[in-house]
């Protein structure tokens, strides 16, 4: 399966992570970040009435290729900082084409809270988070153990991040809740086989408490994908393929969050 490669991946290069920086040290340097500036909140940033947008930024995924990307990253980050709620990006490097120097450069020109995007299996992965000046971090429920899951939450909001909870079923979603998640994304593209279906949205909303964030994530991309989510209670969308691909993405988040706000 596409998703086991991808852990099998990231294993090896945690090996060869930790052989330039150790854990200890990298543990060590987010210590140090915690007594630095203030991380934006990204729970607050999304907390707020109408539909929230996380702007994505990547370079490229599995299941499309490479981004067709017609603008450069500093018109996308001045456009996102001026139309999106939340930035994600990716420091997957072997399927996404992400790297933590590509979360560095967004995070240097943008005060919009972001979130690493990754595919986290290790503490050193959250650790190494706060040194890139994180402010929320994915874990992914397919991926992780129950225990791993409470380990890996529980150590983000030490260090001072949120945490957004990845889902893509029933049972994903049960483990989500039971961890008293601030925050649950629930991907339409099935991990396995990349498959999309945005009713997979709707099929879990009734599931997820009130007071929790709901964001409804992959396969958005028409104002119709939008209404349809209105109708789910999604507090949030988060945008990838079609941003990266847009001349515009400010146009198109402004011209999405006015259409949610007629649906």
């Amino acid at each position: 399966m596409i998703l086991d490669e991808i852990v099998a991946d990231k294993r090896k290069r945690l090996i060869e992570q930790k052989e330039q920086i150790s854990e200890e040290k990298m543990k060590e340097l987010a210590m140090e970040a915690m007594t630095q500036e203030s991380t934006f909140c990204f729970y607050d940033a999304l907390a707020k009435e109408g539909l929230s947008i996380i702007g994505e930024f990547k370079n490229a995924s599995p299941s499309h290729g490479t981004m067709d990307n017609k603008i450069d990253l500093e018109d996308r980050i001045k456009q996102y900082n001026e139309s999106v709620n939340c930035i994600s990006c990716l420091t997957e490097e072997d399927h996404f084409l992400g790297s933590v120097a590509y979360f560095e450069r967004v995070r240097k020109i943008s005060k919009v809270p972001m979130i690493r995007k990754d595919f986290i299996i290790d503490p050193y992965q959250i650790f190494e988070a706060k040194v890139i000046g994180a402010d929320c971090i994915l874990l992914i429920a397919a991926i992780l153990t129950d225990r791993e899951l409470k380990l890996f939450y529980d150590l983000a909001y030490a260090l001072g991040m949120d945490v957004l909870v990845e889902v893509h079923d029933e049972e994903e979603i049960k483990r989500a809740v039971g961890l008293d998640a601030r925050i649950i994304g629930v991907n339409n593209r099935n991990l396995k086989d990349f498959t999309i279906d945005l009713c997979n949205t709707k099929k879990l909303s009734a599931m997820v408490p009130e007071e929790t964030l709901f964001v409804s994530e992959s396969g958005i991309t028409t104002e119709a994908d939008i209404s349809y989510l209105k109708q789910c209670n999604v507090d949030a969308v988060l945008i990838g393929t079609v941003f990266m691909e847009s001349v515009n993405p400010k146009e198109l988040a402004i011209r999405w969050r006015d259409c949610f706000h007629r649906a």
